[in-house]
């Protein structure tokens, strides 16, 4: 799905690009950034899944998105939205590459995706948190999240069993 770009005090919220598939797999397919994703941290670079990466931004469902810096442009991580059917819902997720951060970045992220989801007209955002990501539960309560529900889901190729928060910020 694509959109006008989002933008931020420091951040414009763009549209995810071929280009960015290497960005976005050093991020997810990292043992420490992705500790708490949905996919299993790799040692060696798959080409399949890098392709299959390179076409998220034409995803019809799924808004892909890579916030960069406005006054450089550089990469700060990775972000998306997914809008219910009726577009009441958007379920929001945002990852911050590690070397930005502790710089309010996935704060500045996750409150630019919910302003949008307001402007279309959405009367709440959800955001789903694992449960040992303390500084990303941080970020959904002082965006106005409450817990409204615990799931729990199988990290892809792995055994490992995540435990998830579901937050509800209503708008």
């Amino acid at each position: 799905m694509r959109i006008e770009p989002i933008e931020t005090s420091r951040l414009i919220l763009r549209g995810f690009t071929k280009e960015d598939a290497s960005w976005a797999y050093s991020i997810w397919n990292d043992p420490e950034m992705g500790k708490y994703l949905a996919d299993e941290a790799k040692e060696e670079i798959d080409p399949a899944y890098i392709k299959t990466l390179e076409e998220l931004g034409e995803d019809e469902e799924c808004c892909y998105l890579i916030p960069v810096l406005k006054d450089s442009g550089q990469r700060v991580g990775t972000c998306s939205f997914i809008a219910s059917e009726d577009k009441k819902v958007y379920d929001i997720a945002y990852c911050v590459h590690r070397d930005f951060w502790r710089q309010g970045y996935a704060t500045e992220m996750a409150r630019g995706m919910i302003e949008f989801a307001r402007g279309q007209g959405a009367e709440k955002v959800t955001v789903y948190v694992s449960k040992g990501n303390i500084p990303s539960n941080r970020v959904a309560v002082k965006c106005g999240g409450k817990i409204v529900d615990e799931k729990t889901f199988k990290k892809r190729g792995t055994d490992i069993i995540m435990e998830d928060y579901l937050y509800e910020i209503l708008l």
